[in-house]
């Protein structure tokens, strides 16, 4: 599922008060630091799609030449099993993210401490021209 118009508030239970970036794992980039890494440096660039995407050849290692000959197959067996909305994302449960889909469904990240976060839940609280107010999910079920 993709959003439009919509502000992904840090979840209730979220450990810390401001955006951090995800850790690194010695040798490689986990999933959490490539999402982080995709939308603070391209903010509205991509789609829930595009990005789930673009996490899974750079978290994969998929060497550019085998993308460029085989992207729709690699596309196709990625999309053949559902994926979860970034509501699950580490980085509104965990790191202090704010997660905001345009009207088109591009995707950009605001820190919890910034003026945008509040300016994105103060416009969805009002309800009328302000994008829609979900929370990301709870990161325990106590």
């Amino acid at each position: 599922m993709s959003y439009t118009n919509t502000f992904i508030q840090v979840s209730a239970d979220c450990p810390v008060e401001m955006g951090i970036v995800p850790a690194m794992k010695q040798e490689s980039k986990t999933a959490h630091f490539i999402q982080y890494e995709l939308l603070s440096q391209n903010p509205y660039s991509f789609t829930q799609g595009e990005l789930i995407y673009q996490v899974h050849v750079q978290h994969k290692q998929i060497p550019l030449d085998e993308i460029e000959a085989r992207s729709e197959e690699i596309r196709e067996a990625l999309f053949a099993k559902s994926h979860p909305c970034l509501r699950a994302s580490m980085l509104p449960k965990k790191y202090g993210w704010g997660v905001h889909y345009n009207d088109e469904g591009k995707i950009a990240i605001y820190p919890v401490e910034s003026e945008a976060y509040q300016q994105f839940v103060e416009a969805g609280s009002q309800g009328t021209d302000g994008p829609k107010l979900l929370f990301a999910m709870r990161n325990s079920r106590g």
